[in-house]
C-alpha cells in the first residue's frame, strides 16, 4: 500500500477529490491511500468472473456487475473501500459514487494487499446488511476463498485446483480450473512449479 497524503478528508471532501492524475485511492480512516494499478493476472481474472456474473445475472435485472466499485464501511463515516467486483440489484443511478445494497463483493489477492484485504476489507464487508457473500481469490495459485451468511453465521469454504465455485447470489457456478486456465505461476526461483 502506498503511503497516506498529508491531510485527513472527511467522506464528502474525499468523494470530490481529484489529485490530477489517474491514480486510484481508497480512504482509510479519513486519509487518502493511493492503490497500486491491477496487474495482468489480476485483469484477466477480474475480467473473467464479470463477463460470468453478468451472464449470470441478465435475466435478473436491475441486478448488475460493477467492476473498482465503491463501498461505505457501515460503521465509519472515514473509509471508502474500492473492491475489484461487487453485484447489487439496486438499480444504477446517475451521480451516485458507492454501491448501493451489494450482496456479493471480490477481491482479488494480491501480496501487496492481502493482509488488507484479509484484516481490514473482510470484516467491514461481513458488518454490511445486504452482503450475501464474498470471495477472495488468489493470484499465486489456483484458489478461491467463499465467505457465505448463513443467517448471523459466516460460513467459509476454500475451493481449490480442479473445484467448482458456486455463487448463489448471482446464480452461476465456474471451475476453478476454467478460471485460471492459461495463468502460469512462478515460484520464488523463478521456475514455473507442476501444476
Amino acid at each position: 500500500m502506498a503511503e497516506p497524503a498529508i491531510r485527513p478528508m472527511s467522506l464528502d471532501e474525499f468523494l470530490s477529490w481529484d489529485d490530477g492524475t489517474e491514480t486510484r485511492y481508497e480512504l482509510i480512516g479519513g486519509f487518502p491511500l493511493a492503490m497500486a494499478p491491477p496487474g495482468d493476472v489480476h485483469a484477466v481474472l477480474a475480467g473473467r468472473l464479470a463477463a460470468r456474473l453478468e451472464a449470470g445475472l441478465a435475466n435478473r435485472r436491475p441486478c448488475a456487475t460493477r467492476i473498482e466499485a465503491g463501498i461505505l464501511r457501515p460503521d465509519r463515516a472515514d473509509t471508502f473501500f474500492i473492491v475489484d467486483i461487487a453485484v447489487s440489484c439496486a438499480p444504477p443511478r446517475r451521480g451516485r459514487q458507492h454501491v448501493q445494497d451489494p450482496i456479493l463483493l471480490i477481491e482479488i489477492l494480491s501480496p501487496s494487499t492481502e493482509r488488507h484485504d484479509r484484516r481490514i476489507k473482510l470484516p467491514a464487508y461481513r458488518r454490511i446488511a445486504t452482503v450475501q457473500e464474498i470471495l477472495l481469490l488468489a493470484l499465486d495459485e489456483r484458489y478461491a476463498e467463499l465467505h457465505r451468511r448463513d443467517g448471523n453465521v459466516w460460513l467459509t469454504e476454500l475451493i481449490r485446483d480442479e473445484g467448482t465455485l458456486a455463487l448463489a447470489t448471482a446464480g452461476i457456478e465456474i471451475s476453478i480450473s476454467e478460471l485460471y486456465d492459461g495463468i502460469d505461476f512462478e515460484d520464488e526461483a523463478g521456475g514455473y512449479p507442476a501444476i
